[in-house]
């Protein structure tokens, strides 16, 4: 029976939608000693009498770890969009005990017993696919978490586990407070010469936040600081080509200097990477991760990304030289050489010109409560899902932040999330992402609990004067991580364990997410939700015929982004060496040779807020979004050969699309399901042909 405190806590309160606008850093400092020595006393007397079956083994940890789970859960996410000093003290007090709870489970040989004696037992073949699929997976996992490692190799192992989660953490904090500390104020109007009156009211707006309390957008202050919604668009439309330089080495250059310096976490993370991998029995730290992948090798990622590049880079190298021409052109200095921060500048120019067609014209089009209805509608278009909003029925973490219901067509619930869509640079890291809070589980009583999913955005935020209008670019990030979202939220799987987005490798987890993207350009969705802010008027088709015809512009350029991230990430975490002089600055340098098209600035520390790889999932893993990208074209490509005018076939083609990808989970093997959709192995060609590249 709970406490009264532990009733007033609402970390105590796992099952229960999250309290979210109640919690405190106190409340972490008060539930997780409780619930972390309840856990360890469990485990503890589960370790003496474990049974040797699918109950005795997965649903007793399952309920077991479900206290801490939720409550380090919620504390996780909080962390992510309502971070502060208090909380930041709280988490890391916690995040080495949760680390050793968590390396002891894995380490625990009557657990790694009980799982053999499973899959040798004279009831496997009655367990089925799914419970066999995990069992062997876990085995493998346990393995990889040190299970057979002794004495001091052990002791070595797990103090390196703790060290790497302390150094994450520290990574993503400095990231968040370097960006946090940079800003750019405008008083000159000449500054802003080229301002399209969106960035002058966010720049305005953002100069407000920082305490001047009357700028506006029309006579200023303007502040720049290096959220996407300010930083990228400030790129594309300054024409004052030394506060373009400013801000492009101040992005370049983001958690590489002073307090914020990452570069020395860096180093140390791919050394303890290392070291650790070599304790497993592994040549490097992309060994370890690639063996629980589709891909499984190295050799196999660095194939896949070479045949890429090789057909890339060629294409690329002659979108750099129009481009070239074309600011030399239009700038009428038949010498400009352009420099990095000169290229989106041009980019910008030279599309508006070729296709009539700039960013500022899209985005009246794309206001974000219509971009919502649009991706509802697509989605009960294909997968026969209601969405329905439900805010104020649950807590949320900022006013910001909505809550919706999904229902079946029969009117049921069956999963529901929040979604969290502004940029708060104050106290909200960057980037997007979906996180799951709950998972499809049994209840106390019998029932199915639904899924629960967590959708962040960094969008632009609303002004004083209209809604979020979106960038073509915030839409696609929409739609993507919706698409992650409803992979966790439509499974039909019931075994918690492979429901949804668990248990799925991680380089087929881009598959719903970048197949969503591809409906950001199909004309019926796009009908639904690009409708002007002020008059409702639809968009012209002329306009979307020029979206559509601009679609692939430099594209290449764009593909070549990626492939230099993920050779960049493959590289580190493979060949890393610093006594064979392959340290960081070298191997970087290889890969720009070989992976860039304009090479980044000398002092250019990308890597030093590259979260994905250093405080994120992604460690020799970023190679996925193409990997993923091959199977999401290829899915996408069955609509477009069955015809997206064709809403029978559509209807028949999403419904298979839901009941395969996005209803199996984790349950089978991602190409098992691909194929089940697509009735064959997937094929490249879709890509390449999707970016303009064949």
């Amino acid at each position: 029976m709970s406490t009264p405190e532990q009733h007033a806590n609402p970390l105590f309160a796992h099952g229960t939608p999250p309290r979210f606008e109640e919690v405190t850093p106190a409340h972490v400092h008060e539930a997780m000693p409780v619930l972390l020595k309840a856990l360890q006393t469990d485990l503890e007397a589960f370790e003496t009498s474990v049974e040797p079956t699918w109950d005795g083994i997965f649903e007793r940890v399952r309920i077991l770890m479900e206290p801490v789970e939720y409550a380090w859960k919620v504390t996780s996410h909080l962390m992510s969009v309502r971070n502060s000093d208090e909380l930041r003290a709280a988490y890391e007090a916690f995040q080495p005990a949760i680390i050793e709870i968590y390396t002891s489970i894995g380490q625990s040989q009557p657990l790694y017993d009980a799982l053999e004696a499973v899959a040798q037992g004279p009831d496997w073949e009655a367990l089925g696919p799914v419970r066999q699929r995990l069992v062997q997976k876990e085995l493998t996992n346990m393995r990889l978490s040190g299970l057979a490692l002794q004495g001091e190799a052990k002791d070595r192992f797990n103090a390196i586990q703790k060290e790497l989660a302390d150094l994450s953490t520290q990574f993503s904090n400095a990231v968040l407070d370097s960006r946090k500390a940079y800003g750019l104020t405008l008083t000159d109007e000449a500054d802003i010469a080229g301002f399209p009156h969106s960035l002058r009211a966010a720049s305005a707006a953002a100069a407000r936040a920082a305490g001047e309390t009357d700028a506006s957008a029309e006579n200023g202050p303007w502040r720049i600081t290096l959220t996407t919604p300010l930083a990228h668009p400030f790129l594309r439309h300054c024409r004052n080509g030394a506060l373009r330089e400013e801000v492009y080495r101040a992005n370049a250059t983001l958690a590489s200097s002073g307090e914020y310096d990452n570069r020395a976490r860096i180093d140390r993370i791919l050394t303890l990477r290392k070291e650790r991998a070599e304790l497993l029995g592994f040549a490097s730290h992309a060994e370890t991760s690639l063996c629980t992948k589709m891909a499984e090798k190295v050799s196999a990622v660095e194939s896949f990304m070479e045949e890429i590049r090789s057909a890339t880079k060629p294409i690329a190298e002659k979108e750099h030289i129009e481009l070239q021409e074309f600011a030399r052109k239009a700038s009428g200095d038949p010498g400009l050489d352009l420099n990095q921060w000169d290229v989106a500048f041009w980019s910008e120019r030279m599309r508006e010109q070729q296709y009539d067609l700039s960013e500022e014209e899209l985005k009246p089009y794309h206001p974000f409560p219509k971009v919502l209805e649009g991706l509802f509608a697509m989605a009960r278009r294909l997968f026969e899902i209601d969405v329905v909003a439900a805010d104020g029925e649950v807590q949320v973490w900022h006013p910001d932040v909505r809550y919706f219901r999904i229902r079946n067509l029969e009117g049921e619930t069956i999963a529901s999330f929040y979604l969290d869509p502004y940029s708060r640079p104050e106290n909200k890291r960057g980037g997007a992402w979906m996180n799951a809070m709950r998972g499809r589980q049994p209840g106390p009583n019998g029932e199915t609990q639904h899924p629960i999913a967590l959708l962040v955005c960094n969008q632009s935020p609303p002004t004083k004067d209209a809604p979020s209008l979106m960038t073509r670019r915030e839409v696609v990030t929409l739609f993507h991580e919706f698409g992650h979202g409803l992979q966790h939220m439509l499974t039909t799987v019931d075994v918690p364990q492979a429901a949804g987005i668990s248990n799925v490798e991680w380089d087929a987890v881009e598959l719903p997410s970048q197949f969503m993207e591809n409906w950001t350009l199909d004309k019926s969705t796009v009908e639904v939700f690009a409708r002007h802010y002020e008059t409702d008027e639809p968009m012209p088709d002329e306009l979307f015929d020029r979206i559509i015809a601009a679609k692939n512009f430099r594209s290449a350029s764009g593909m070549m982004r990626q492939i230099y991230l993920g050779h960049l990430d493959m590289a580190l975490h493979h060949y890393y060496a610093p006594e064979a002089n392959r340290d960081l600055a070298n191997l970087k340098r290889q890969v720009i040779e070989t992976s860039t098209v304009v090479a980044p600035l000398d002092e250019d520390r990308q890597e030093c807020s590259f979260g994905h790889i250093f405080a994120g999932g992604y460690s020799a893993g970023y190679y996925s979004y193409k990997w993923a990208e091959v199977l999401s074209a290829d899915a996408f490509s069955a609509f477009e050969e069955a015809g997206l005018d064709d809403e029978d076939a559509i209807a028949e083609l999403g419904r298979r699309f839901r009941d395969t990808v996005l209803s199996q989970g984790g349950g089978r093997h991602p190409m098992d399901v691909f194929q089940d959709f697509r009735g064959r192995a997937p094929s490249p060609e879709a890509l390449m042909r999707h970016h303009g590249l064949t």
